[in-house]
């Protein structure tokens, strides 16, 4: 809700207490025990407002939106109550959670994720560097045996492991560029082969 429909609800309220009290002498006998009741309905509709207008957002975070895999190749990625879009693929046989990142040039694994894929990071040599939006951090170039997303198998595949502090790995352009029709709408990413 804006500022102005809060106002706005605020203003029938109080004009709606007005007319009650206008119009009947039995409030005035009753005052403080009419307002309260008053208070208290007033609460509840105030109540059933907020959640009926946050319904979606709370659907969401309770019912994560889930991928869709088909058999004709298709992916439909829904968009997160975040409004970012979230995707679990094998990478080296291990499950690893991604953002899809169209901003981000290559597949990044953060350090954690690397560790689980079977990398030591101790052996990764930290020579590149790429800009965040947090700076610039390191980066160590690998190649992963196979990234798994649906039906699609992908060998060979080209990634970097983040030097710096990565919350949740990135799915970027050089492994979404595998799939020719990439469509994005309001709600959904669609990748497809």
């Amino acid at each position: 809700m804006s500022e102005f429909e809060i106002m706005h609800l605020v203003y029938l309220v109080a004009l709606l207490v007005f007319v009650a009290f206008s119009l009947s002498p039995m409030f005035r006998a009753n005052f403080w025990r009419t307002i309260q009741q008053l208070m208290i309905w007033g609460l509840i509709f105030i109540g059933v407002v907020v959640v009926i207008g946050s319904w979606d957002n709370i659907r969401s975070a309770a019912l994560p939106p889930q991928v869709a895999y088909s058999e004709d190749g298709t992916i439909e990625i829904p968009k997160s109550y975040d409004g970012h879009f979230y995707v679990t693929a094998l990478v080296n046989g291990a499950e690893i959670d991604f953002v899809v990142d169209t901003g981000a040039s290559d597949l990044v694994l953060s350090q954690k994720d690397a560790v689980s894929a079977g990398f030591d990071l101790e052996t990764l040599e930290f020579h590149g560097r790429a800009m965040t939006a947090n700076g610039e951090v390191r980066t160590a170039p690998v190649r992963l045996d196979s990234v798994a997303l649906g039906k699609f198998d992908d060998k060979n595949v080209r990634a970097r492991v983040n030097g710096g502090d990565l919350d949740i790995s990135l799915l970027g352009m050089s492994y979404l560029n595998r799939f020719p029709t990439i469509t994005m709408t309001r709600n959904q990413l669609v990748l497809s082969r």
